[in-house]
């Protein structure tokens, strides 16, 4: 029998230890943050807007079915998002994540712009409608490959010990561009007067996306590779670097074999964050001012307001995540969801704006929670070739979930009559992610998946080097403790039986 080769291990050195460039670091978050920004600031302009695309777009029907409509054009472009995905991520893992998140930004911005430029059902007829989804369905294939990019381009920059913290800054991004957007449609509806503003004034917000974009681009070219990318391809010996584009790659069949825990995780958590998102968020607003017969510029203050108070939570998470880990926040955000989306809702219907507004902070906190600690999260749970390519894909069939989510409650509502669907909804979601919580492994304070460790500076590195060493003789001294009691178990049997010593 051939005896199997040993190689040994060379111990890490703090020369093992990538220290992270705090002004590269700063960069590569606000590139990252900006494209993010302009993705939920379409989404915010777009869900805001509902009512007023509603009658541009689909005059003929009636107001009901013509918020469906809206929201449902805004739900399709999801089905594109996987493609999207597949084709991004497998480039990204290919060529990198610089170069596909200049790209991602160039066709989502374009395609935002050329929404402000399509004429009226009144003008062209059935062609506005199908020139809004042509422009939605690039808006996705786009997004396909942008939120996966993006916290993974933030997570490789960032140090092990503040990825929480950083990571944070992705969604802070997605926050503000939704506010943004939110209070851009107030600023000029209030300005040129509903008349106007259903006239032509809409178009405004979705024609500032350009200038948006050329600003993001410009950053996220300026930028380096990231250095668990660069480190990754420096691993590749000679002949495969000569063929970058090329190197070996897993197939998604070895993927959901070797990686389905990651897999199962990053599905769990992306539902329930986005659709907790879109029912906050984009569905909300629609929901006050149709279902609930307020103005339509009451509701999204509320809303802004709600938003507003997002922008100071989310850091504080991600900070405290560094601290205390990922797990607890998923965990009782889950439970939170479950227990307080039915009493958030009472409140939310109650015709009492203190109570509203209490009710719609109550989703906003659980909201942070989720949104405080996934982007540092997800790219942790896959190694360096596949995550771009793994964690795309992942994403964005589970957000082809969640995305059907103001579509659906909207219709729920309609059909059933009942105002509380949406909560039911929530509370059905809140059982799937507090089963990912409980079932995940923690990411916190640990270097990205199959990659060595990151630090801020020399001395944090010389502590991670102290800290990886007391793990190693614990987890040695555990091993004893263990080779110990088995002794003692053999011995005994031994003991037992008359021809053994």
């Amino acid at each position: 029998m051939k005896k199997a080769i040993r190689f040994k291990r060379k111990p890490l050195n703090i020369n093992d230890i990538t220290i992270i460039d705090d002004h590269k670091l700063r960069k590569a978050i606000i590139a990252a943050a900006l494209g993010n920004a302009m993705e939920w600031f379409d989404f915010g302009v777009y869900g805001f807007l509902a009512y007023v695309l509603g009658q541009v777009f689909f005059p003929d029907a009636s107001p009901s079915i013509q918020v469906v409509a809206a929201l449902a054009t805004f739900s399709v472009p999801f089905l594109v998002r996987p493609l999207g995905g597949l084709v991004f991520g497998v480039l990204g893992d290919k060529l990198g994540r610089q170069k596909i998140l200049s790209v991602t930004i160039i066709i989502m911005s374009l395609s935002t712009f050329c929404i402000g430029l399509i004429p009226s059902y009144a003008t062209i007829g059935i062609f506005a409608p199908l020139l809004l989804l042509l422009a939605k369905l690039a808006q996705g294939f786009s997004i396909g490959g942008e939120y996966s990019g993006a916290a993974i381009f933030v997570a490789e920059y960032s140090p092990d010990r503040k990825r929480g913290f950083m990571g944070s800054w992705l969604d802070f991004g997605s926050i503000a561009g939704f506010l943004v957007g939110a209070g851009l449609v107030v600023l000029l509806s209030s300005i040129l007067g509903e008349v106007k503003f259903q006239d032509w004034g809409w178009r405004i917000p979705f024609l500032f996306a350009l200038p948006l974009g050329l600003i993001g681009l410009y950053l996220r070219h300026a930028l380096d590779e990231t250095p668990a990318f660069q480190q990754h391809t420096d691993k590749l010996d000679n002949n495969e670097r000569t063929n970058i584009a090329n190197p070996p790659q897993m197939t998604f069949k070895e993927i959901f074999t070797k990686y389905w825990k990651s897999l199962f995780v990053c599905v769990g958590l992306v539902i329930i964050t986005n659709v907790t998102y879109y029912m906050l968020l984009t569905y909300m607003p629609s929901y006050l001012s149709h279902n609930l017969h307020y103005r339509a510029d009451h509701g999204v203050l509320i809303i802004i307001a709600i938003m507003i108070g997002m922008l100071f939570v989310q850091p504080m998470i991600g900070l405290i995540s560094d601290k205390i880990g990922r797990r607890p926040f998923i965990v009782v955000g889950s439970f939170g969801l479950l227990v307080l989306a039915y009493p958030a809702f009472m409140m939310i219907n109650s015709d009492v704006i203190g109570l509203i507004f209490i009710g719609l902070l109550i989703l906003a906190v659980l909201l942070n929670c989720f949104t405080g600690v996934m982007a540092s999260i997800l790219p942790a749970i896959f190694p360096t070739s596949i995550r771009y390519s793994a964690l795309a894909i992942s994403f964005n069939i589970s957000v082809l979930i969640a995305g059907a989510t103001p579509t659906v409650a909207a219709w729920l509502v309609e059909a059933s009559g009942d105002l509380y669907m949406p909560a039911y909804y929530l509370m059905v979601v809140a059982v799937v992610g507090l089963v990912t919580g409980l079932k995940m492994n923690e990411t916190a304070n640990k270097p990205l998946r199959g990659a060595t460790p990151a630090a801020s500076d020399r001395s944090e590195a010389k502590e991670i080097l102290s800290d990886h060493f007391d793990s190693i003789e614990q987890k040695v001294e555990d091993i004893e403790q263990q080779i110990d009691t088995l002794k003692k178990q053999r011995q005994d049997l031994v003991d037992q039986h008359p021809k053994l010593d």
